[in-house]
C-alpha cells in the first residue's frame, strides 16, 4: 500500500472561461486523477508561471480550453503520498515536476522505453490533458498535484525551489535541443528572443560551455539582460537592415523562441554555418510560419527542426547542471491567491523575469 496522506480531493486557482483576466480565478475543489501505485502526490510550494499558462486559460490555441481548468507547469512542492511501486522517491523529499504528468510507460513503447517519454503517443500534459480515466488533468496554480513517478524530479538541496521552479518547463525546453545539437566548446549558438524562453537559453548555452552565445532580438532594449544572461554578442535585427548579411554562416546552432506568423525565417537561416541546425520550440497561435523556402536549407545543407519541452531524464540532468554551475535566472515572487492579477501583470509586459507563484497555504497542505 502506499505511504502518506491520502487525498480524495484537490484544490486550486481554476479559470472558467477565456475572460478569466477580468473574472478572476476560482479557488475551488475537483477531483484529481484515479489514484496508482506509480504515482506521486505533491503539496506544491511554488509554481512558476508560463507563457503557455495565458495562451491555454484564455483559449489562445486552436484547440480551446477544456474549462475548468487550473493551469500551472513549473510546480514545486513535497511528495506527500507514495505508490507502492515507486523506488527513488520518498514521503517528504523536495521534488518537481513540469509539462507533463503521464505517459505509458510500457516496456514496449519506443518513446518511454528509450527515456522520451514527453513524446509518448500517450503522454498526458500537466492542465488540459486527459487522463485514461476521462478526467482532465489540472496544473500547479494549486494546493496539490498528482503524477505518475516518472515525471517527478528531485530537487538538488543547493538549489531553492524558486529557482528551480522555471526550469521544469522554460529551463528544460531550451536544454533539451542545446543539448541534442552539442551545444559546448565548438559550437557558436545562437538564441532568437530575449523573452521567457530566450532568458533560459543564453543562461544554460553559457553554462553547457559555447563557444560563443549570440542573442538575437528586435530592439538592443534587452542587451544588457543578454550580456547578464551569458551573451558574448548581440544582434539586434530591428537595428540593421543587413543583419542577415553582416552575420552570414557565423552560428552552428540557432534555438528560437520566436512565436509570430510574419517570422522572416529564410533571414535567420542565412546566419548559419553549412551543415548548421535550426530548432523551433516557440509556436505562434496559429502555428503556421509564412515564406518559408526549402532553398535556404538546401544551399547550405542545413537541418531545420523543433523540440517539445523535455525528457524526465533530461529535466535531472539540468537540476543537476544548475547545482553544479549556480545558474540563477531572473524571478519575482508572487503569492500563488494573487494568480489573476500576475496574469495580468504578465499580459502587460510588466514582469522583469520570471514570475513564480509562492503557495500561502503549503505548510498547513504538506503536514504528514
Amino acid at each position: 500500500m502506499s505511504s502518506g496522506l491520502h487525498l480524495t480531493k484537490h484544490k486550486g486557482w481554476r479559470g472558467h472561461s477565456p475572460n478569466v483576466l477580468e473574472e478572476g480565478f476560482v479557488y475551488e475543489e475537483y477531483e484529481p486523477k484515479t489514484w496508482e501505485e506509480d504515482d506521486v502526490e505533491i503539496a506544491i510550494s511554488h509554481c512558476g508561471v508560463c507563457g503557455s499558462d495565458m495562451h491555454t486559460i484564455t483559449s489562445n490555441w486552436p484547440w480551446g480550453c477544456p474549462y475548468p481548468l487550473c493551469v500551472g507547469h513549473e510546480i514545486v512542492g513535497k511528495a506527500i503520498r507514495v505508490g507502492k511501486n515507486v523506488t527513488d522517491i520518498k514521503v517528504g523529499d523536495r521534488v518537481g515536476v513540469g509539462a507533463q504528468v503521464s505517459s505509458c510507460g510500457k516496456s514496449d513503447c519506443p518513446e518511454c522505453s528509450t527515456g522520451v517519454h514527453n513524446y509518448c503517443a500517450k503522454a498526458v500534459s500537466t492542465y488540459a490533458g486527459r487522463f485514461p480515466d476521462g478526467k482532465v488533468a489540472q496544473g500547479g496554480y494549486a494546493d496539490h498535484i498528482r503524477a505518475q513517478a516518472n515525471f517527478v524530479c528531485k530537487i538538488p538541496d543547493n538549489v531553492t525551489s524558486t529557482q528551480a521552479a522555471s526550469f521544469f518547463c522554460a529551463g528544460v525546453t531550451m536544454y533539451s535541443p542545446l543539448k541534442k545539437y552539442n551545444a559546448g566548446p565548438t559550437k557558436d549558438v545562437g538564441i532568437i528572443g530575449i523573452g521567457g524562453l530566450g532568458h533560459y537559453g543564453l543562461l544554460i548555452a553559457s553554462a553547457m560551455g559555447s563557444k560563443s552565445v549570440v542573442a538575437i532580438s528586435r530592439s538592443s532594449r534587452k542587451k544588457q539582460e543578454a550580456i547578464d544572461a551569458g551573451a558574448t554578442k548581440f544582434i539586434a535585427t530591428g537595428e540593421d537592415d543587413a543583419w542577415f548579411k553582416t552575420h552570414k554562416r557565423t552560428l552552428d546552432l540557432i534555438v528560437s523562441t520566436a512565436d509570430s506568423d510574419n517570422f522572416p525565417i529564410n533571414n535567420y537561416l542565412q546566419l548559419l554555418k553549412p551543415n548548421g541546425v535550426f530548432v523551433q520550440v516557440g509556436a505562434s497561435a496559429t502555428g503556421s510560419l509564412e515564406n518559408f523556402s526549402v532553398w535556404s536549407l538546401l544551399a547550405n545543407g542545413l537541418t531545420y527542426t523543433s523540440s517539445l519541452v523535455g525528457s524526465p531524464g533530461e529535466i535531472r540532468e539540468l537540476l543537476q547542471l544548475v547545482s553544479e554551475k549556480n545558474i540563477q535566472p531572473l524571478t519575482e515572487e508572487r503569492k500563488m491567491s494573487d494568480c489573476t492579477q500576475v496574469l495580468r501583470d504578465q499580459k502587460d509586459g510588466k514582469a522583469k523575469g520570471r514570475y513564480v507563484l509562492v503557495n500561502e497555504n503549503f505548510e498547513r497542505n504538506s503536514k504528514l
